[in-house]
C-alpha cells in the first residue's frame, strides 16, 4: 500500500517532533534500533536529527530470537538490549535516546537505568510513516494530559461501565500514574510518539468486576475489530474466565493459554484516550505489517484496559493485550471524565 522511500513531508514531520525536545547542537543523541528495526524510520530519524544539527550515533543490536510459545506483538517490553552491556552503557550516556526497537522499552528491564542515567528516551512506534506524520503531536497536548495525570493522582478509586455491561472498580491508591503527550524534554522522561493518553499502573489486588468488550472494539494484539462480543471475569487483578462463543473469545483464550504463566492474566495498566486526531478507524487503512496500532490505544474517550506486566504489581511478562473499549463512562471517585465514550474534560 505504501513505498518505503523517504518523504519531505515525512522527514519534516520527524524534525518538528525533535524540536519539541528542545534539542541542541552538542546534545548526545542516540538512535536505538535493531536488525528488524523499521529501516525508514530509522533514515528519517537520522536525517531530521542533521537538520536540526545534532550528530547522532545509531545503536543497532540484533533481534533476539524468538523464545516465547506465540508470536509477540506490541508489547512495550522490548529483549533487545538483554546482554548488550556496551550497547547499555553509550545509552545512558546520550542526552536523548531515540527508541525504534520492535516493541519498545516502556516495560523493558533496562529503561530504569538508562532514566536513572538522566537520559530521556522517545519511543517512536513501530509505524509506517504515514500514521505518524498525522499525528505529529502538538504543544496544547501537554496541559491536556497533565490534568488527567492530576485528577488520576487524586483519586482513589475508578468505576468504569457501559451499556454493553462493563463493570470494573480499579482501587488507585498507590497506583503509578502516568500520561504520554509525544515528546520528552527534560532529563529522565520517556514519551512515545503517537501520545496522547493517560493510564495507571495500579498496585497488587486493585481491580475487580468485569470488562465487557462488544462489537467494534479492538484487541490490539491481534490488530482485529471484535465482531462478537466477549466478556472479562477480573478478580483480584486476573481475568480469570473469559465468556463468549465467537472467534475473538476462542483467540484470546488460546493466547492467553499458550504462555502457561498466571501473570499473562493479570492487569497491566488502565487509562483512556486524550488525541482527538488520532482516528478509531485507522486500524482499517494498513496492511498488519505497516501499522503498530499505537493511534488506536490514544484515540480520545476510549477506555484502554490491559493486560501483561505491571512493576508497581510486580509482575513481568510477555504476554500482552491492549484493548481499546468504545461507549464506557469512567468515574474517579464521583467525577465523571468520559461519558459514554466522550472526553467531559480533564481540568482541574
Amino acid at each position: 500500500m505504501l513505498n518505503d522511500r523517504i518523504e519531505y513531508r515525512w522527514l519534516d514531520a520527524f524534525r518538528r517532533v525533535f524540536e519539541l525536545c528542545k534539542l541542541a547542537p552538542g546534545n548526545q543523541v542516540a538512535i536505538l534500533a535493531e536488525t528488524q528495526s523499521r529501516d525508514l524510520n530509522r533514515s528519517l530519524a537520522r536525517l531530521a536529527l542533521a537538520q536540526l544539527g545534532i550528530d547522532a550515533f545509531e545503536v543497532i543490536v540484533p533481534t533476539p530470537a524468538q523464545t516465547a510459545p506465540v508470536p509477540v506483538r506490541s508489547t512495550g517490553a522490548s529483549q533487545a538490549l538483554n546482554g548488550h552491556v556496551a550497547a547499555l552503557e553509550a545509552l545512558k550516556h546520550a542526552t536523548l535516546v531515540v527508541d525504534l526497537t520492535v516493541e519498545g522499552l516502556l516495560h523493558a528491564p533496562q529503561l530504569p537505568e538508562i532514566l536513572g542515567s538522566g537520559a530521556r528516551v522517545l519511543m517512536i512506534s513501530n509505524e509506517h510513516p504515514d500514521a505518524l506524520e498525522r499525528l505529529v503531536p502538538a504543544r496544547e497536548d501537554e496541559p491536556i494530559v497533565r490534568a488527567a495525570i492530576k485528577v488520576c493522582r487524586g483519586a482513589e478509586r475508578m468505576h468504569v461501565t457501559s451499556a454493553a455491561g462493563t463493570d470494573l472498580v480499579v482501587d488507585l491508591t498507590e497506583a503509578r500514574t502516568g500520561g504520554v503527550w509525544g515528546w520528552c524534554d527534560k532529563p529522565g522522561m520517556v514519551s512515545h510518539w503517537p501520545g496522547g493518553i493517560v493510564v495507571n499502573f495500579p498496585r497488587p489486588g486493585s481491580v475487580n468486576g468485569r470488562l465487557v468488550l462488544d462489537v467494534g472494539d479492538i484487541n490490539l494484539t491481534f490488530k482485529r475489530y471484535l465482531e462478537h462480543p466477549v466478556e472479562l471475569v477480573v478478580e483480584d487483578d486476573y481475568v480469570t474466565a473469559i465468556h463468549g462463543s465467537g472467534t475473538d473469545a476462542e483467540l484470546m483464550r488460546r493466547y492467553l493459554a499458550a504462555w502457561d504463566d498466571r501473570e499473562a492474566y493479570g492487569v497491566s495498566h488502565v487509562g483512556w484516550g486524550l488525541n482527538e486526531r488520532a482516528r478509531y478507524e485507522a486500524l482499517t487503512m494498513y496492511d498488519r505489517r505497516d501499522t503498530n496500532g499505537t493511534e488506536l490505544r490514544a484515540f480520545a474517550g476510549n477506555f484502554l484496559y490491559s493486560t501483561g506486566a505491571n512493576e508497581v504489581a510486580g509482575r513481568f511478562t510477555e504476554g500482552h493485550f491492549d484493548l481499546p473499549v468504545r461507549n464506557c463512562t469512567v468515574r474517579l471517585d464521583e467525577r465523571v471524565v468520559v461519558d459514554a465514550g466522550r472526553l467531559v474534560g480533564s481540568d482541574a
